[in-house]
This record gives structure tokens, C-alpha cells and sequence, in this order.
């Protein structure tokens, strides 16, 4: 049995996982965490959940429990998850690490904790995102530059960074394969007379909005034809199913930095 923290517990992923990992038989929730204000901070998971009781209460200090858990899925704030990985880089706590909003120094902070121990990274933990990605880099290196590429996402009201994470690694993989550069092509807002779209753009529309789980659409336009690829997720539950496959993955791994390519054996 792995013994999994959640981190964010008591948010809309947080609690979609507690439930998934409750219907898991090879996984055992043993600690949650949110920050230090959070109103439900002592009460018991399962009741935060809307699930029966766990006897696991809802704490604010990792530090305090790495003993007791094997590995933390971690969906919060890039910030918060750096506290958290010092710690678990120290104790040998693996991470899954769902969070978003990364700035490259941030990114490179966590890889460093990564060589004391294991940290699984997707900002999509979707299969199927990470399977449609394959198939954008397949179509980027075989339509060249004879399209136009733009990424669409969009997302729920509540979400606090644009363009999203999982938007951000498609114009990564897209300007991998087309022999681009994200710090030179993408455009992230058009307004007024902006001219002549550049042919070597990777473009990128953002929408937030209701309760939209999660959308991704990359648009190959050519002359005469466009080509879609898109990812629509219909609920949580998805994400949550591909961040118990992480923990599966990750709990036995040696120290390291790991994507779903690895997970997948793409």
C-alpha cells in the first residue's frame, strides 16, 4: 500500500483526488495540507470531501508529517510547492506535481530538489492530453511551415494563470518541432492594427469562463484547409485517474525529474 499526502486537499482537484485514491486499492490516503488560513484546517478529509469520515484531519505543515507519507500529489501554487519540495528533497518524500504557473527559476529550484528525490511534473495530468501532444508534434513536423499554428484553451472562471500550463507545454512541443523559439514566436495578445500575421508565430487565445474543466484546441490553418486537434476533458476525474498512475509510477523511482512521456513510454 503507498501511503499518499494530498496537497490542496481541500480544493476542487484536491478533493476529486481524495476521492479517487478512496476507490484505489493499492493507495492509502494518510495526510492532507492546505495553507496555514485555510477555515477547515482540523477537520476530517472524508467530511471535507463530502465522503464518510477517514480519520485523516486537514493540516498546514507538511514538515510535520514526512514520515508519514510516501509520496505528496501536489496541486497548489508554484510557490507553496517549492516549500513543499524543500522538504521532501530532505526526507525523500516522491512528489507528483500537478501545480502550474512556473517561472523559469522556479522550474529550475524544483529540478535542483530533484536530484535528492524523485518529482513527477505535468501541468496535464490527462492521458489523453498527453497522447494528443504526440499527435500535434507528429502534424507540426509534417506540415512545416506551410500552416499557421495557434493554440486555444479555455478554462473555468477561478483559474489564476494564463495561458494555461498544459497550453504553454503544447507551444513548446510545437515550437520544437517547427524549429521555433517560445521567447521569439509566441504572441500572447493581439489588439488594434497589428499588420500581417508573422508566418513563424505560434499564437495563443485564452478563455475563461463558467465551469469549463478544460479545453485545447491547436489550429493548423494552410491555404484551402485547416487542421484541429483538440482535447476537451469533461470532468476532473480524468486528471485525477493519470495523477494515481504518477504515484504508482513514481513512489518506486529513483531520484529524478519525470514527465508523462516517462510514465507512458512515449
Amino acid at each position: 500500500m503507498i501511503r499518499v499526502a494530498v496537497a490542496g486537499a481541500a480544493g476542487r482537484m484536491g478533493k476529486t483526488l481524495i476521492e479517487a485514491i478512496g476507490a484505489s486499492d493499492n493507495l492509502l490516503v494518510v495526510a492532507g495540507f492546505e495553507h496555514a488560513d485555510h477555515p477547515r484546517l482540523g477537520e476530517d478529509l472524508g467530511l471535507i470531501c463530502g465522503l464518510g469520515p477517514l480519520g485523516v484531519t486537514l493540516g498546514s505543515d507538511p514538515a510535520a508529517q514526512t514520515t508519514a507519507f510516501d509520496v505528496v500529489i501536489d496541486f497548489t501554487t508554484p510557490s507553496a510547492t517549492l516549500t513543499l519540495a524543500e522538504g521532501c528533497a530532505r526526507h525523500g518524500n516522491a512528489m507528483v506535481v500537478g501545480t502550474t504557473g512556473f517561472d523559469e527559476e522556479q522550474l529550475l529550484t524544483l529540478q535542483e530538489y530533484a536530484q535528492k528525490t524523485a518529482i513527477f511534473v505535468s501541468p496535464n495530468m490527462s492521458v489523453g492530453v498527453n497522447l494528443s501532444m504526440k499527435l500535434i508534434e507528429l502534424a507540426a513536423k509534417a506540415l512545416g511551415d506551410e500552416v499557421d499554428v495557434e493554440v486555444i484553451e479555455a478554462h473555468h472562471k477561478h483559474k489564476i494563470d494564463a495561458p494555461s500550463g498544459t497550453a504553454v507545454r503544447i507551444g513548446e512541443v510545437l515550437a520544437k518541432a517547427l524549429n521555433r523559439s517560445m521567447a521569439d514566436d509566441a504572441v500572447y495578445h493581439r489588439q488594434g492594427i497589428t499588420g500581417a500575421r508573422d508566418p513563424k508565430a505560434i499564437g495563443f487565445s485564452t478563455i475563461r469562463g463558467g465551469d469549463i474543466v478544460g479545453e485545447h484546441t491547436v489550429l493548423f490553418a494552410g491555404e484551402g484547409e485547416r487542421l484541429e486537434i483538440t482535447h476537451r476533458a469533461h470532468s476532473r476525474n480524468n486528471f485525477a485517474q493519470g495523477a494515481l498512475r504518477a504515484v504508482a509510477w513514481v513512489a518506486n523511482a529513483s531520484p529524478g525529474w519525470y514527465d508523462m512521456d516517462d510514465l507512458l513510454g512515449l
